[in-house]
């Protein structure tokens, strides 16, 4: 055949194809995959009704309870009105307060110097500034305790156990939080300042007047952010050892374990989910209200000058003082008994016979790795169930609508107080199962869950359907479809999602106090415990474990480094309260 002859012939074979447009189209769905993304919601469905939506309604109920079984609202009245309650729920929100204070404090110049100084390491710095975020609560508690100890470095204060000591704790964990949410606006704001000095404003005077206003909801998103992470504290509260009438967290575990009284403790529960829920609340609103900032251009970063020293000065103050002294303080208290240095508190760890109740410190390291990995398994098969189920808009309202619900289900835990979940998981599981240990990774499993989702959501909104209907169109069935454009692309979100659920399961203390046994205690718990007894021995010890447990979960979160990234870990703390972005395409 000549070359003219085969171009003729191509030439007719176009002309076919596109005269019939449709004649090659994909081939059809398998009716059975719409099947698979409902069993999918109705597995996650079922076990967020069983351990979540269940405990915490059984929870609610035991607070109106009569002594007879029956519903008795006088009793729960007499709970709600008592003035122990009100103390103790005023600490906790003016404690939260005053953390957040601190927080925006610390965290506004932080944002500042991360965000709009050009410095070598800058992006080396942001991603370390969310490193106290993910430090397990008990950590950081025996930290500031060190810290603050009539021995450590700030023990000339008088600080030990009072609520400026808690208070610090919260700025540590949330000035990074702020910085985070102010700092990716601020680098995005149009240069009116430079405007407004131009025209003889003051450095001082253009922030107050120009920057500051377009700053204020982003600075109310992270301070809603960090109130939020404040009110839940119960583990700083605890390790600090519990000042003056503590908070609700702390009341509530008190009740149920000190004074056996269930219903003042679902009262208790009920005005803490209350605090947290609008704490939610506000932060949505702030949130939604920094979009238009941040749909503005970037800005180039400028190098130092005089006008950034206060806030370079305010960020060293922070670091050092309060991040820093505070480690450095843990790890030399870790070395120390009886004035001197010493290994006697690392040997302890795993010597047999030198704990006395309950597991040794080394068999509390294995159950929490070995509870924390269940916990993280169990959390990415929920997790990956409801974005199976939900990230893609169901055809039919109904279906929309069970999208929406299952979404708000999976996100609820983080409106919820991990004490509150602990303590509704007591109430109506514990003594229903034959061992109890088993529940420990389902409560964290359920803190981990709303994590999970959000790290990997995105990913998958991410893929181009094209690429899906190429597949399909050449052949591969769903499940290959998934296995080669899915997946590979979803990776870096599981890595992400599995490394922050671990390490958010190692460190977890609210919910594992209340459900601990006798010899599935965790970690975190026997921290706790050992901060609680008398004598130097126990005390070193405490200091020793917790040293390891920061170890443990910062190794947890290097290897999640290597999956994805700090700085896309720290988007997926920050912005997990204000539910999945849902992709709008049909």
């Amino acid at each position: 055949m000549s070359d003219s002859a085969r171009e003729t012939r191509r030439a007719r074979q176009v002309q076919t194809v596109q005269a019939q447009p449709h004649s090659v189209q994909a081939p059809p769905r398998p009716v059975w995959v719409p099947a698979v993304r409902v069993l999918a919601g109705v597995a996650a469905a079922l076990f967020l009704a069983v351990f979540f939506v269940w405990p915490i309604l059984a929870m609610l109920v035991r607070g109106v309870m009569g002594e007879g079984g029956g519903l008795d609202a006088s009793r729960f009245l007499t709970n709600l009105s008592a003035a122990r309650t009100w103390r103790v729920a005023w600490q906790t929100v003016w404690l939260a307060f005053a953390g957040t204070a601190a927080s925006v404090l610390f965290g506004v110049p932080l944002a500042f110097v991360l965000y709009r100084l050009e410095f070598p390491g800058r992006r080396v710095a942001r991603a370390a500034a969310m490193i106290p975020f993910v430090l397990p609560t008990v950590v950081v508690g025996g930290a500031f305790r060190a810290l603050f100890d009539p021995a450590g470095p700030y023990g000339a204060l008088g600080l030990s156990q009072s609520n400026a000591a808690v208070v610090c704790a919260m700025a540590f964990f949330n000035a990074a939080v702020v910085a985070r949410t102010t700092g990716t606006v601020w680098e995005k704001l149009p240069p009116h300042e430079e405007a407004a000095a131009t025209l003889g404003a003051s450095p001082a005077r253009a922030f107050l007047t120009v920057t500051l206003p377009e700053l204020v909801p982003a600075i109310a998103a992270g301070a809603s952010l960090a109130f939020l992470f404040c009110a839940t504290s119960y583990g700083l509260v605890v390790t600090l050892g519990t000042p003056g009438y503590g908070t609700l967290e702390t009341e509530v575990f008190i009740q149920t374990t000190t004074f056996l009284d269930l219903p003042a403790a679902a009262v208790l529960s009920l005005l803490q989910a209350v605090i947290v829920l609008v704490a939610i609340w506000v932060s949505g609103i702030a949130t939604r209200r920094t979009e238009v900032g941040l749909k503005l251009g970037s800005r180039r970063a400028r190098r130092p000058g005089r006008a950034a020293i206060p806030a370079v000065a305010m960020t060293l103050i922070f670091v050092v003082g309060l991040v820093a002294a505070p480690i450095i303080s843990l790890i030399v208290a870790s070395f120390h008994r009886g004035g001197a240095w010493t290994v006697a508190n690392y040997v302890d760890l795993v010597t047999p016979g030198t704990f006395n109740a309950g597991v040794t410190p080394a068999e509390a390291m294995v159950n929490s790795l070995r509870i924390g990995a269940e916990a993280a398994l169990l959390a990415l098969a929920v997790g990956l169930l409801v974005v199976v189920a939900a990230v893609r808009p169901a055809r039919s309202g109904f279906g929309r609508w069970c999208q929406r619900l299952l979404d708000a289900g999976a996100l609820a835990p983080l409106g919820i107080s991990a004490v509150t979940l602990g303590f509704g998981i007591f109430i109506t599981l514990r003594l229903r199962v034959s061992e109890p240990s088993m529940l420990i990774p389902v409560a964290q499993a359920l803190v981990a869950t709303p994590l999970v989702v959000r790290a990997v959501s995105p990913t998958l909104l991410a893929i181009d359907l094209r690429l899906r209907e190429a597949a399909a169109t050449l052949g591969a069935s769903p499940w290959r479809v998934m296995a080669t454009v899915d997946l590979p692309a979803m990776w870096r979100g599981l890595g992400v999602a599995a490394g922050f659920a671990f390490a958010i399961s190692l460190g977890e203390f609210g919910a594992t106090s209340f459900l601990a046994t006798a010899d599935s205690e965790t970690l975190p718990v026997l921290v706790a415990k050992l901060l609680g007894r008398p004598g130097s021995q126990n005390y070193g010890m405490a200091m020793a474990a917790a040293v390891v447990l920061a170890v443990l979960a910062g190794l947890v979160v290097l290897l999640s480094d290597m999956a994805g990234d700090v700085q896309r870990a720290g988007d997926v703390l920050e912005r997990a309260p204000h539910g999945m972005e849902r992709n709008q395409r049909a």
